[in-house]
């Protein structure tokens, strides 16, 4: 199973949100900079992360963003799920549908491997993922300095 771009950019997000803690909020421009990612493709997720309450974004001087508390203990699995949605693995109702869509079995076989393969994730959360060595890796990524007004 591949996970989407928008998923991965969210988990990028999220895990350079989780190292950096309460010492600084970062605008999305510095944390896309920092996980190299466009900066609309960044903003868009964190709207999207906004919205499930992972992450806190706050306007204007003193602004930034900040991974909340569930943010940080949030199932790992249950993330994925709502970021990824409920489609299927393939694309059967596509146009045109596939042929076998009547009498497959492979649509239900891949259904439950894409459960597994979240379920398999349920039990981790974003700071689980942000342990040695990997804090280190991240809080070395480069940082744009903030402009001073």
């Amino acid at each position: 199973m591949r996970l989407t771009k928008g998923t991965d950019i969210a988990l990028r997000i999220a895990m350079r949100l989780a190292v950096l803690g309460d010492t600084a909020t970062p605008t999305t421009r510095e944390v896309a900079e920092a996980v190299a990612v466009p900066y609309t493709h960044a903003a868009k997720v964190v709207s999207r992360l906004q919205h499930l309450g992972v992450v806190e974004a706050r306007r204007g001087r003193g602004g930034g963003l900040a991974l909340t508390a569930s943010g940080r203990t949030e199932s790992l699995g249950r993330l994925l799920r709502e970021l990824e949605g409920a489609g299927d693995v393939v694309g059967c109702e596509d146009d045109p549908p596939c042929p076998l869509r009547g009498a497959c079995r492979l649509r239900g076989a891949l259904r439950q491997a894409q459960e597994a393969f979240y379920a398999a994730l349920d039990p981790l959360t974003i700071d689980d993922l942000v342990g040695p060595p990997t804090a280190a890796l991240l809080l070395g990524l480069p940082q744009t300095p903030t402009k001073e007004s």
